[in-house]
């Protein structure tokens, strides 16, 4: 029988790719506009670089940006990039179709729910909390609270274990195969595969099965609830 479903966050939850896209695009054109002396096709191929270099949770991508054309610190470029990167996620912040609904459904099956993430512990929270879904959860699991990310088989059996969970009555759901679907697949969970954001083409010979939607949870867990209870 089901007891509990681990969700991954970034593209799962919400999508990520695009609303991040956006927020970046729209930061660099105000730094341009508050005195970075370079074409904007430039600077997004190097914040690019810097974000490929150091990782997307680097709490200092526009700090490099400014220091790499400028050649020194300009708290004034900077701090115009974060604000309107922040304004605009905030915005555009928004769950999946379905997914309060859905998470609203899961909680009175009386299911355990948790998500585990890789990211900064704060910086993950204030993205559930934005979206409107942290009180769904009954813990949150990060890379940073860890010491390690996925795909480490270490970090998802200690997401299991906070949780009171054992692999084979747990739901993994996530959009990843690499990092989410293989290993949670490799310890046991019953995956399932969303096929949202930059990676829903990625080639998947582990899910156990594939959604579009969120609200599809619903019915897998229903069948798999009466199947083995």
């Amino acid at each position: 029988m089901i007891k509990g479903i681990l969700f991954d966050l970034d593209d799962t939850l919400y999508n990520s790719s695009e609303f991040v896209k956006i927020a970046r695009r729209e930061a660099v054109k105000s730094m341009i506009d508050a005195g970075l002396n370079v074409s904007f096709e430039e600077a997004m191929d190097i914040l690019n670089k810097i974000i490929e270099d150091k990782g997307s949770n680097y709490g200092k991508h526009f700090d490099d940006l400014v220091k790499s054309i400028l050649g020194r610190y300009d708290p004034k470029i900077i701090t115009t990039g974060i604000i309107t990167y922040h304004n605009v996620k905030v915005a555009l912040l928004r769950p999946y179709p379905h997914a309060i609904k859905t998470l609203i459904e899961l909680k009175s099956m009386g299911l355990k729910l948790g998500v585990i993430t890789d990211g900064l512990t704060i910086k993950q929270w204030e993205k559930l909390i934005r979206l409107g879904i942290h009180m769904f959860f009954d813990d949150v699991v990060t890379s940073e609270e860890f010491g390690l990310g996925k795909p480490h088989l270490e970090f998802f059996k200690y997401g299991l274990n906070r949780m009171g969970l054992k692999p084979e009555e747990t739901i993994y759901v996530g959009d990843r195969v690499d990092k989410d679907i293989k290993p949670a697949k490799e310890l046991g969970m019953i995956t399932v595969r969303i096929l949202k954001g930059k990676y829903k083409n990625m080639k998947d010979n582990y899910s156990d099965y594939k959604i579009n939607s969120i609200q599809e949870l619903i019915d897998i867990v229903k069948k798999l609830k009466y199947q083995k209870g």
